[in-house]
């Protein structure tokens, strides 16, 4: 049985918690999928003026409002839910995403990526890139990598999800750089995964400064080829079968597979011992 998967897109209103919790709700209604996956700091939006505007909005996990309502919309669906928050442990603050099932169960990562003025505000994530086993309510079984939006970035994100066995990567995002549309296919056809971005539109302001977010969120299947993609303004529900053993099969031909061929030893500039150049001859 495939698994439908989802994004939800939309425009967070700025640190309007329940106005965003409801508009989720609502654009939630009668949707039919198993995966849900929902924007980067969905409930609180993103351009932060204050460190005191994000402790207004930053809730423990899982023990804040914004996870109660996703257990319940995951409960009443019967879906795993994939959101983006801002997360308060003790004095430290987190750019998280949650992983919330229909039985209730939460799972955590911290973005490790931050970009732009989130490096004033939160701490980089320590949980490392996690891979989860889910089953859908027919007993389709797939193995669920989440990364945070400017982790797309760096592609040693998406391939340690993919070494670590992800078949599908959860992509909370609020994208304002326009390369990320064009780049997530590149990320699904390298590591042979499907990927799901969920992007929010609108605009957010501060001092005279203003980021516009490009919407456009997608789903990549693991040949690179976008199965779905809304437009750069729209409120919107996408739902998108995928099967995924597609992302199990990482041959290339017959004679090349995409994680296999690899050679780790050859690649010590990606590591901090690989810093060094060498001389000519």
């Amino acid at each position: 049985m495939p698994v439908r998967a989802a994004y939800l897109q939309f425009a967070p209103a700025y640190l309007e918690v329940d106005q965003n919790l409801a508009a989720v709700e609502s654009l939630l209604r009668s949707v039919e999928a198993d995966l849900i996956v929902l924007p980067e700091l969905f409930t609180s939006g993103y351009f932060f003026q204050s460190k005191d505007d994000l402790e207004r909005v930053a809730e423990p996990i899982p023990n804040g409002k914004s996870v109660a309502a996703l257990r319940g919309w995951a409960d009443s669906l019967g879906a795993t839910l994939v959101a983006g928050l801002a997360e308060r442990d003790g004095d430290h603050f987190y750019n998280s995403a949650v992983v919330v099932r229909p039985d209730g169960r939460v799972d955590t990562y911290r973005k490790v990526h931050l970009f732009y003025e989130e490096t004033i505000l939160f701490e980089a994530g320590d949980l490392g890139f996690r891979v989860f086993e889910e089953h859908t309510a027919a007993g389709t079984s797939y193995r669920l990598g989440v990364m945070v939006c400017f982790d797309w970035y760096f592609p040693e994100a998406a391939r340690t999800l993919a070494l670590r066995g992800a078949d599908v990567i959860a992509h909370p995002s609020n994208l304002v750089l326009p390369h990320c549309p064009d780049s997530m296919p590149v990320r699904a056809r390298e590591n042979h995964v499907f990927t799901i971005t969920a992007n929010r539109h609108g605009r957010e302001e501060k001092e005279g400064e203003s980021l516009r977010f490009i919407g456009m969120s997608e789903v990549c299947a693991p040949s690179g080829t976008i199965l779905t993609r809304a437009d750069e303004s729209a409120d919107v529900v996408e739902v998108v079968e995928l099967n995924p053993r597609e992302a199990r099969d990482r041959n290339i031909n017959a004679h090349n597979d995409v994680l296999q061929d690899r050679r780790p030893a050859t690649y010590a500039a990606t590591s901090e011992e690989g810093t060094a150049l060498e001389s000519g001859s």
